[in-house]
């Protein structure tokens, strides 16, 4: 349970892209330019970058290092929550539905996750103390 306290921002994160996603359509803005940029894709991306970096941010705090395989399954995570929304949107939401390209955002939006924490990490966290 004192593990948990290192998770709860990405917790947080992951409540906050639930309510999100399940608004209704209605509900969300629909201005013609940001359906020129895309910006329900970038809106996507970003989000689940969050997820990934988050997650990573946690487990370098409780554990001090993070492995490839780590980052894997964190972005596994992430892409699989995306299709688990897409299939929330589909059912259960009024005015949304399942929208593969919205997947797709996720899952490159997780990927960019890991590339963020990295850069985070190398740029304004300490590295572990070397060990005798």
């Amino acid at each position: 349970m004192k593990a948990l306290r290192y998770y709860i921002p990405a917790i947080l994160w992951v409540i906050f892209i639930l309510f999100m996603c399940t608004l209704p359509g209605k509900d969300l803005p629909h201005e013609s330019w940001m359906e020129r940029v895309h910006m329900d894709k970038i809106v996507h991306f970003g989000l689940f970058g969050g997820i990934v970096f988050f997650l990573c941010l946690g487990y370098y705090w409780q554990k001090r290092a993070i492995s490839p395989l780590t980052f894997f399954t964190f972005v596994l995570y992430a892409a699989m929550y995306g299709v688990l929304i897409e299939f929330i949107q589909k059912y259960f939401t009024v005015d949304r539905s399942f929208d593969m390209t919205d997947a797709a955002a996720d899952t490159i939006g997780a990927i960019a996750g890991v590339w963020v924490f990295r850069l985070f990490r190398r740029w304004f966290l300490k590295p572990p103390a070397p060990s005798n």
